[in-house]
């Protein structure tokens, strides 16, 4: 199976990570890529590494009236930039939405494939989670589907490298000089984040996550996301690490460990790492979640999403093992 697969925004992290998988799987065949700055320029002078057959692509502005044939669209714009273009892609044409713009948008799909798959397999508009909603959920849903946690008492902390910011803008934030040796809260109460966790915590518990506190922290290196919640309940860490390896039983990209993950064990996969520790007594429980904010949690599970769209096996062009060291 050949798919005529494109993506936009393929000058950023996102995109271009999401480049970096397409290269190498067998059924998408990327033949149209698109961005804004880098328009007009050979996809090879902005990755030096692509074989012959991709580094001759020229990147063209993005127009969705001006698509070639395609099965296939992978969007990866700042959240704001999408929803408005995506609404001119013919509806012959599949989407993934890597931003942001329709996580709670009528007529699509959230794609949590780990989670709800059968949500997701047969859909052509596909909302790819944000990558704190990805570690964190992954996390919390084998508790909140046995109703072992209060979903309305959860507190999120949560640390991400920097490519989670994108590669555009100028806020000094993201530079090596304000980043390096330095650890910053950002966006507390208010991160865009917050409400499509909210939203999920609340379909997998059946109760209200009204409760719910996030603080989400940029931490000085280059990729990796790692959720660390705290949640009130009466379970055990045996009886957490039991529940999740029920839930997660047969699923190719979820790994239930007994020891406190760490980000590198993700880097550069399309894997998740879930662990728990829990003190009855205090009717307390941690749970803890790690991604690659670039794999799972963005251009990663958008490929997945891509498998389940149009019947592949969902670990099609995403075995890779973690990069290490």
């Amino acid at each position: 199976m050949s798919i005529r697969t494109g993506i936009v925004g393929i000058s950023g992290f996102g995109g271009g990570e999401a480049m970096r998988l397409i290269a190498a799987h067998p059924s998408f065949d990327l033949v149209y890529a698109a961005g804004e700055g880098s328009a007009g320029t050979r996809l090879g002078d902005r990755f030096p590494a692509l074989p012959p057959r991709l580094a001759d692509l020229t990147i063209e502005k993005w127009n969705p009236e001006a698509l070639p044939e395609l099965d296939l669209l992978f969007a990866s714009l700042p959240t704001g930039a999408s929803a408005e273009p995506l609404a001119r892609v013919p509806k012959t044409v599949k989407i993934v939405d890597i931003g942001g713009d329709h996580r709670n948008a009528e007529g699509w799909a959230y794609g949590l494939a780990d989670i709800w798959p059968e949500r997701i397999a047969g859909h052509s508009r596909i909302a790819n989670p944000g990558c704190f909603p990805a570690a964190t959920l992954t996390a919390l849903a084998p508790l909140l589907a046995e109703g072992m946690i209060e979903p309305g008492n959860i507190v999120i902390d949560a640390k991400t490298g920097i490519s989670g910011a994108g590669r555009g803008g100028a806020d000094s934030r993201f530079s090596y000089a304000e980043s390096n040796e330095n650890l910053v809260p950002y966006s507390p109460l208010q991160h865009v984040h917050l409400p499509e966790m909210a939203r999920a915590i609340e379909r997998l518990s059946g109760g209200s996550a009204e409760g719910l506190v996030f603080t989400p922290h940029l931490v000085p290196m280059t990729r990796g996301l790692l959720a660390t919640i705290y949640c009130r309940g009466k379970a055990t860490t045996e009886e957490c690490l039991a529940a999740a390896r029920r839930y997660y039983a047969g699923r190719a990209f979820i790994r239930v460990t007994d020891k406190p993950p760490q980000t590198k064990w993700a880097a550069g996969s399309n894997l998740a790492f879930v662990s728990y520790a829990a003190d009855p007594a205090r009717k307390l429980v941690i749970a803890m979640g790690v991604v690659d904010n670039l794999g799972k949690g963005a251009a990663g599970q958008a490929v997945q999403n891509a498998n389940l769209i149009f019947g592949l096996p969902e670990t099609t062009g995403l075995e890779g093992l973690p990069i290490w060291p």
